[in-house]
């Protein structure tokens, strides 16, 4: 285990656990306090949390998974059901005794995180949305279809044209390095149950603190749906970041820590 300086000494740094039962979950986690569950989009892994889990362990108990298919979780038979993935949420609360725990959530893991919000809000004590749509109902025909070809019609300059003007070095790296690792059984069955089952939520009806984040150059979801979705989500708070794309905690992770941590921390019940 790497150790990391902390103004009040040596602390561990980010360790791996597996949480099972089959298919077994690859959890990066580091810190102590409520927990923090950091879940990755389509195209990602837990690796692109590297900026947050440094920043957020120092005040909470800070968790990344790779879902179920993607980094180095196990692959599972069959098709999936996106019911799955709120179950695999679940367990890995259980795994870290975490009775209740902050959500946050990029694109599908937004998406993932909404339907834990409305199905299991005793379990939350707030849930934030980046980058996230309220579901494929809400977005043109066009838009649907971009979405299930960008694998097929993927190249360097699309991969490029997912981060915005003002992404720091090395943001770009590491999303073609998490595309570069996507296993094409994997994303097919996240992209069919996607598009197939996640459809029009009612997040009207979700009552636990809410944060959702847009980037104001997200070619993928427009700003305009951050903006419809936050309005529809009683007391939610929304932030644009100029100059910033689809990947905001990657672009800018100072100005995206500052901004979770301040939120978090203001609903971060005893």
């Amino acid at each position: 285990m790497r150790l990391r300086y902390h103004p009040q000494g040596l602390e561990p740094g980010p360790e791996t656990v597996y949480v099972g039962p089959a298919p077994r979950l690859a959890v990066s986690v580091a810190g102590a306090g409520h927990l923090v569950l950091l879940l990755h989009g389509i195209r990602g892994n837990r690796g692109n949390w590297s900026p947050q889990l440094a920043a957020f362990a120092g005040r909470f108990k800070v968790a990344a998974w790779d879902a179920r298919g993607f980094g180095d979780s196990d692959d599972y038979e069959g098709w999936l059901q996106f019911e799955h993935l709120i179950g695999d949420v679940l367990r890995v609360a259980q795994h870290f005794r975490a009775d209740r725990m902050h959500l946050v959530g990029l694109a599908m893991g937004g998406r993932i995180a909404r339907h834990v919000a409305l199905r299991h809000p005793e379990r939350l004590l707030s849930l934030t949305m980046i980058s996230t749509n309220p579901g494929f109902d809400a977005l043109s025909v066009d838009e649907v279809r971009r979405f299930v070809t960008e694998r097929r019609t993927r190249t360097p300059a699309t991969v490029a044209a997912l981060l915005g003007s003002r992404a720091v070095p090395g943001a770009l790296a590491e999303v073609e390095r998490s595309v570069a690792q996507l296993r094409e059984h994997s994303y097919l069955k996240i992209l069919e149950a996607s598009v197939a089952q996640d459809r029009a939520a009612p997040i009207e009806q979700i009552r636990v603190p809410t944060l959702v984040i847009s980037g104001e150059e997200d070619r993928v979801l427009p700003v305009a749906l951050a903006r419809e979705t936050a309005r529809r989500i009683p007391g939610a708070e929304l932030v644009t970041l100029p100059g910033v794309g689809h990947f905001p905690n990657l672009e800018q992770p100072e100005r995206f820590n500052e901004i979770v941590l301040s939120f978090l921390e203001k609903h971060d019940q005893p």
